[in-house]
C-alpha cells in the first residue's frame, strides 16, 4: 500500500456498506483492510468481489488486524453506540452512518470517549455533502436572499422499508441535518404526526414541523410507502425562493427571484402593513456533478489526516438526535409539540464555519414572527455523559 494510506475496517457489509468498501478502495490515499459482518454468506460475496480484503465476523478481531487505522460503521441504527464505542476503545477514527445513535444519552456517551481519546467522530448525513445542497446552502447566504421566512422538504418513495426504525429515523434524519446546516442553528421545539399505513409497528409515514428561532419554521414530509419518489427542499426568504430537486439532474436547483416584504404605514400603532411584491427572473445556477458519499470519504480521510473538526462531526449528530427524540415524544403525545433537548456542541457544529453564527441569525432575530404561537418553555442544558 502506498505510504500514508489510512487503512480502513468496513463494519456491515450490506447495501451501504459494500458502497463504501468499493469507495475506500478507489481512493489513492486508504485502503479497505478487512469488512466485518456477522453474516457468513454477505462475507463471502466481499470476498469474491474484492478478493485482497480479509473478512471477520468478530468485530475485536477485525479491529485488531495490522493496518486499521479507522471504522466506517455501516450496522443497523440500534446497535450504532456499541459498535461505535467498542471502535473507539479500540483506538479507531470513526465515520458512523447516520443517525449517530438512537438516544441523546448514548449520543453524549460516544461524543464525550471520542474527545477525551482524541478520535476523529463523524457522522454520514451525505446529502450535506451533495454539490446541490452546498449550492443552496450559498445562496441562502447572500444579501438578496433577504429575511428567510421558512423552508420545507419532501422525502417520499416506494420502499426500501427498514426494520430496525421507522420512515420518520430513517428518512427525516436527512431534512433535519440539511435545515440545520443552512439555517445556522437548530429548532427550538418539533411538533409531529404520523400513520402504520403497512400494519407494522412502525410509522410509515410523517409530517413534521420545526419552529426555529426568530419564528422561522420548517416542514418535513416522508414516506416510504408512496409511489412517487420525491426529493425536494424549498426555502421562502423575503427576495428570493430557492428549490433544490434532487430527481433532477440537468437543473437541480432553480432560483426564483420574486418575493414579498412588508412595510408599516404612516401609523405604526395600528399594526398594519403595505405589502409589496417583486416579480424577478427564474434561473439554475450551476452546480458541479459529483457522488455526495465519495464526497464524503475524502473528507473523513482528510479529517483523520490533519486532525481538523468534520463538518458532520459528533455534536452535529447529536443534535439532530436531540431533534429527533423531541418528534418522538411529539408522535407519542398526537402531535403536541415538544422542546428540543439543548446539547453541548462545538460551534463548529452550527454552521460549517467556525465562528459559531448563522448565516441569517441576526436577521431571523431582527424580526421576531411568533405573536400568537405559543412556544415550548425551553429545557435546561444536559450535562455531559458519564
Amino acid at each position: 500500500m502506498p505510504a500514508g494510506s489510512i487503512g480502513i475496517c468496513v463494519v456491515g457489509s450490506g447495501h451501504w456498506g459494500g458502497n463504501y468498501v468499493r469507495l475506500f478502495q478507489s481512493l489513492p490515499d486508504a485502503h479497505v483492510v478487512v469488512v466485518c459482518d456477522a453474516n457468513a454468506e454477505r462475507l463471502e460475496a466481499v470476498t469474491r468481489q474484492f478478493p485482497g480484503v480479509e473478512v471477520r465476523t468478530s468485530l475485536e478481531e477485525a479491529l485488531a488486524l495490522p493496518g486499521v487505522d479507522a471504522a466506517v460503521v455501516s450496522t443497523p441504527a440500534a446497535t450504532h453506540a456499541a459498535v461505535t464505542e467498542t471502535c473507539l476503545r479500540a483506538g479507531k477514527h470513526v465515520l458512523v452512518e447516520k443517525p449517530l445513535t438512537t438516544t441523546v444519552t448514548d449520543g453524549h456517551a460516544v461524543v464525550a470517549l471520542a474527545e477525551e481519546l482524541g478520535l476523529t467522530l463523524m457522522v454520514g448525513h451525505t446529502f450535506l455533502y451533495n454539490g446541490s445542497v452546498a449550492k443552496v446552502r450559498e445562496l441562502v447566504q447572500k444579501p438578496e436572499m433577504g429575511e428567510i421566512y421558512y423552508l420545507y422538504s419532501r422525502r417520499t418513495n416506494l420502499g426500501p422499508i427498514r426494520h430496525d426504525v421507522n420512515a420518520i429515523w430513517d428518512l427525516a434524519c436527512h431534512d433535519v441535518a440539511i435545515f440545520a446546516h443552512i439555517l445556522g442553528d437548530t429548532p427550538e421545539w418539533a411538533s409531529a404526526v404520523g400513520t402504520r399505513l403497512l400494519g407494522n409497528a412502525r410509522e410509515d409515514v410523517g409530517f413534521i414541523a420545526l419552529g426555529y428561532p426568530g419564528g422561522v419554521v420548517g416542514h418535513i414530509h416522508v414516506s416510504w410507502a408512496d409511489p412517487n419518489k420525491v426529493r425536494e427542499l424549498v426555502v421562502v426568504g423575503s427576495g428570493r425562493r430557492v428549490v433544490l430537486n434532487d430527481m433532477d439532474a440537468q437543473e437541480p436547483v432553480r432560483v426564483f427571484d420574486k418575493g414579498v416584504v412588508s412595510e408599516p404605514i404612516d401609523n405604526p400603532t395600528s399594526g398594519d402593513f403595505r405589502f409589496t411584491v417583486r416579480d424577478g427572473d427564474i434561473f439554475s445556477p450551476r452546480v458541479v456533478p459529483s457522488e455526495p458519499l465519495g464526497n464524503q470519504a475524502r473528507h473523513f480521510l482528510e479529517s483523520v489526516r490533519t486532525g481538523s473538526r468534520p463538518l458532520t462531526d459528533g455534536p452535529a449528530g447529536l443534535d439532530v438526535v436531540s431533534v429527533m427524540e423531541a418528534i418522538d415524544r411529539s408522535l407519542a403525545a398526537g402531535g403536541a409539540p415538544s422542546p428540543v433537548q439543548a446539547t453541548k456542541r462545538s460551534s463548529h457544529a452550527l454552521n460549517g464555519n467556525g465562528n459559531g453564527n448563522g448565516s441569517h441569525g441576526d436577521q431571523r432575530r431582527g424580526r421576531d414572527r411568533r405573536a400568537g404561537v405559543r412556544i415550548p418553555r425551553p429545557v435546561e442544558i444536559l450535562g455531559e455523559a458519564r
